[in-house]
């Protein structure tokens, strides 16, 4: 493994950070949203799948009557 010492490692790693594009603050906003809004979707569907299958099951064992 190769040793580098301390002040070449932070000239690296300053490299690297200037390479990274970084997002705008409204791309940051845009994705935010669209993450509360596919989980919001996400908990309905499961919501939904939920009572369905426990509604299904019920009937099979007879417990819902």
């Amino acid at each position: 493994m190769a040793k580098t010492n301390p002040f070449s490692f932070i000239q690296q790693v300053r490299s690297e950070v200037s390479k990274v594009t970084w997002p705008t603050r409204r791309e940051t906003a845009v994705t935010t949203v669209m993450v509360f809004i596919m989980v919001f979707i996400a908990s309905i569907f499961f919501l939904l799948a939920d009572q369905l299958m426990g509604w299904g099951v019920g009937l099979l064992l007879g417990v819902g009557r």
